[in-house]
């Protein structure tokens, strides 16, 4: 390598140098990109599921004309359980309670939360299913409810809402009323900030509650999101087959496959939508949590713009290298080929010496323990 280096002239140095520097930048970002990648646990709830990458996460997105239902779910979810049989896909765990798939849904609204000490209305998801397994939000104190739980009046509210109440936020169990009637404060959650959550739509203050106290106490907007984590024994069967069967089409419905939303594949596919994914004739209102999607989809792909950007010009430099080398070569396809094979010939030697080598060794050590074992014997007899 120092004599490689000692050849080239100062402007190849610093071609050289700069070349290396390029590629390092461009490899660091798509290591930052990875990075972020990896934070979004709203996007990765396939990955906490299954590690073996078996499964496949998809959101559904409804727009409010879609009229989508608890019991439009209910019939999907048995239709699900049985194609999943008739697939002969099935649980392979001892554990009894071992489950397929898991889900969620949830609809925005607001209602109206009253403490001894005050009366706040206030932005509110209403949630069903799995759904704080799908966004595991920053708890500051308590803990998250499940929509499986036999008594649907708990409820999550954030640090902002707490303080308006209680005037603290370690609140958890403490009794709250919506529409009169008592719900208990399972836990208190931290509200994401900065730019994009801000855009994103949370730059005011948000609860969770069960999707039937928003439905029957407070102001619900409609069913507008459902997620799944589901087998996917081949590629594109579980978005194929939630599309086929969710019960809606068209432009009432945005489906997504999270699992593969930010793969290099899907990052170069959204590159080539440059001008054109901002239009959008569907009347879907996403959650906070999908429009940050979005907007990440769109830094990702940024990034990806300056990795391809800094790891071309060190294509270029070598591209130029293996041109110019190839004009000015003194050598033949031939006789490059005996030089390498000759050289494999040598190191083949050398690694048979070696081991010749060790086999002597180890036949001369096996030999003066034998003698050493002898001499032992004789001096005992």
């Amino acid at each position: 390598m120092k004599k490689i280096l000692q050849r080239l002239s100062g402007k190849q140095l610093i071609l050289l140098c700069s070349g290396i520097l390029s590629c390092i930048l461009g490899l660091g970002i798509n290591g930052i990109g990875n990075y972020v990648v990896s934070k979004l646990d709203a996007q990765n709830m396939a990955l906490r599921w299954s590690e073996d990458g078996d499964v496949s996460q998809i959101s559904c997105f409804f727009s409010r004309e879609a009229e989508m239902s608890e019991n439009n779910l209910i019939y999907f979810r048995h239709a699900l359980d049985t194609a999943l049989v008739e697939a002969s896909i099935v649980v392979d765990s001892e554990n009894p309670s071992a489950r397929l798939w898991v889900d969620a849904y949830s609809a925005d609204g607001r209602v109206t939360i009253t403490s001894r000490r005050a009366s706040v209305d206030v932005s509110a998801v209403g949630v069903g299913g799995d759904f704080f397994l799908f966004h595991p939000l920053k708890l500051m104190a308590g803990a998250y409810f499940s929509g499986s739980d036999l008594m649907q009046d708990h409820i999550v509210i954030d640090e902002d809402v707490a303080w308006q109440l209680f005037g603290s936020n370690n609140v958890d169990g403490q009794m709250v009323t919506i529409g009169g009637v008592p719900h208990m404060i399972a836990g208190v959650i931290r509200r994401e900030d900065g730019r994009m959550a801000d855009a994103a739509g949370l730059s005011s203050s948000i609860v969770y509650v069960s999707y039937s106290t928003l439905e029957q106490y407070g102001t619900n907007y409609g069913l507008n999101t459902y997620e799944i984590v589901m087998p996917n024994p081949v590629t594109g069967y579980a978005k194929s087959y939630v599309m086929e069967n969710i019960g809606v089409t068209g432009n009432e419905v945005e489906i997504v496959e999270n699992t593969t939303r930010y793969s290099l594949l899907s990052r170069f596919k959204l590159l080539m939508q440059f001008g054109t994914r901002s239009m959008n004739s569907k009347a879907i209102i996403y959650p906070y949590w999908e429009n940050m999607a979005r907007g990440y989809e769109d830094i990702l792909t940024l990034l990806l713009v300056l990795t391809l950007l800094f790891l071309l010009y060190p294509t270029i430099l070598i591209i130029i290298f293996v041109v110019r080398a190839w004009k000015h070569k003194t050598w033949t396809a031939g006789s490059a080929w005996h030089k390498i094979t000759d050289k494999a010939d040598r190191l083949r030697e050398k690694i048979w010496a070696a081991r010749a080598k060790r086999k002597e060794k180890k036949k001369k050590t096996q030999n003066e323990e034998h003698i050493n074992e002898e001499e032992h014997d004789e001096k005992v007899d």
